[in-house]
């Protein structure tokens, strides 16, 4: 559609940036912190660790200072469970309580609202040890951890988000890292995992209203559109399976308390539904969420399955880049976008595409909490031209605020990433950040940090609210 009128971002838009604990911090086993399974997970040899990561942990109040000057309204970090309570439940671990609270403190000095991811892949290794997301116990230990973040953060503190993309970790469970000795989970394990994850964020949710008055709290699940490779029926079919199985099904569960029915009978066909106890669907419909947190990257066009292992494709992946599974779908190309280096597909119209499907589902306002494009960015007498960035957010921004005009509810935008972080797949070769952060992936030089020519794109863009967009 055309519009015939204008649409402009709202008045009280949150322009932000995101990052999270593990890939930005660095300290991992500092001030009391305690091993995440990120930090015992095996990743590439030839990149980056998370040992030292953007040394965030050090340099905060830099960086923060940094954020201001671009102009955020907002930051979206997550909060590291093994910071505040190091064995995972029972003692909190007073530094890092602090630590947080001092981020939160630089926030509102610049009157930069502070958005907290209460996890973000980075289960304690001792809850692991024990079995981690596939017992029932695991989910009275982040109800245990919610109640404390809520008890001590809830009054500086509005929006929350409880899991960070939840549909990544049970689908694409290698994209995080590998445990030792490289054995995933099977899928059963894996959605039984993600039921344990939809009880606890269900109960944290419901939690969060009685001791959080006047917050806001909701999932935040990588979702995209999914076209069909055709017009033919069959493609549909197949697309409409894939986005119901990858995207639905995960919302579904927090914003109406049921499974999708497509994804649910997939499950049971393929064997591996969870065990449901009595009493946990009238959990699930507790959770009442206050929006959709949404991280987008790209999009996916699916063909018909064959029904054979050519559904699988044969090249290498993570979450972004759709495999396909025999019976279910099979990935196609489309020759109507572009991709990056890396090989996602940019898809800004897709953008649109999504939050329009989105909103029209669950009716509640969205707040984008993930966008961006990595790059191999390079230092040159003290500058980064990074014009692909700015080229990638433009017309991402631009369907956004179509968006808008065709009523959807936004909350604000916090693309990926504020500074430039440790990528899980491809270390520091893969930079996402407005700030370049100069370091190798083992020589860790000065970690001085760079404005890029992106960072005063976006401080235009947020000093004049998107108006010229």
């Amino acid at each position: 559609m055309i519009y015939n009128t204008k649409t402009n971002f709202p008045e009280n838009f949150l322009w932000g940036a995101s990052t999270s604990a593990y890939q930005v911090e660095g300290a991992v086993l500092e001030d009391g912190k305690s091993p995440s399974i990120i930090d015992m997970y095996e990743h590439p040899k030839d990149t980056a660790g998370f040992r030292i990561a953007s040394d965030y942990y050090h340099r905060y109040k830099e960086d923060i200072q940094w954020f201001a000057k671009m102009g955020l309204k907002a930051y979206r970090f997550s909060i590291a469970w093994t910071r505040i309570l190091p064995e995972g439940t029972g003692k909190i671990n007073q530094p890092g309580v602090d630590y947080y609270k001092n981020i939160i403190a630089e926030c509102r000095k610049y009157k930069i609202e502070p958005v907290v991811t209460m996890y973000h892949f980075d289960l304690p290794y001792c809850l692991e040890e024990q079995g981690g997301w596939n017992k029932r116990e695991t989910v009275d230990a982040f109800v245990e951890y919610a109640r404390v973040l809520f008890e001590i953060y809830g009054r500086e503190v509005t929006y929350w988000l409880t899991i960070n993309e939840q549909n990544t970790m049970i689908l694409h469970p290698g994209a995080i890292g590998l445990p030792k000795g490289g054995t995933l989970p099977t899928k059963k394990e894996l959605y039984q995992q993600n039921h344990h994850m939809m009880l606890a964020q269900a109960r944290v949710m419901k939690l969060f209203h009685k001791m959080v008055r006047n917050g806001k709290i909701g999932p935040a699940l990588n979702l995209t559109a999914m076209y069909p490779a055709s017009c033919r029926p069959e493609d549909a079919i197949a697309a409409h399976n894939w986005v119901s199985i990858r995207c639905w099904n995960f919302a579904d569960v927090p914003v109406f308390g049921t499974y999708h029915p497509l994804a649910f009978s997939y499950m049971k066909d393929r064997g591996i539904a969870p065990e449901i106890l009595p009493g946990d669907m009238e959990i699930l419909k507790d959770a009442d969420p206050d929006f959709i947190a949404m991280n987008y990257y790209s999009t996916a066009t699916i063909g018909a399955s064959r029904n054979d292992s050519s559904d699988v494709a044969a090249r290498a992946g993570d979450q972004q880049i759709m495999l396909g599974e025999q019976g279910v779908y099979r990935p196609e190309e489309n020759p109507y976008v572009d991709k990056t280096k890396y090989g996602w597909v940019i898809d800004p119209v897709g953008f649109r595409y999504t939050l329009r499907k989105v909103y029209e589902r669950y009716h509640l306002p969205i707040l984008v909490t993930e966008n961006g494009i990595g790059a191999p960015d390079i230092l040159e007498d003290g500058k980064i031209h990074d014009d692909y960035r700015i080229d990638f957010l433009k017309k991402h921004l631009i369907q956004m605020k179509l968006a808008i005009a065709d009523g959807v509810e936004m909350i604000g935008y916090c693309p990926w990433a504020a500074i430039d972080v440790v990528s899980t797949h491809q270390g520091y070769k893969k930079r996402y950040g407005f700030i370049y952060v100069d370091r190798e992936e083992f020589d860790l030089k000065e970690m001085k940090r760079y404005p890029k020519d992106s960072f005063f794109w976006y401080q235009k863009v947020i000093a004049e609210n998107g108006k010229s967009l």
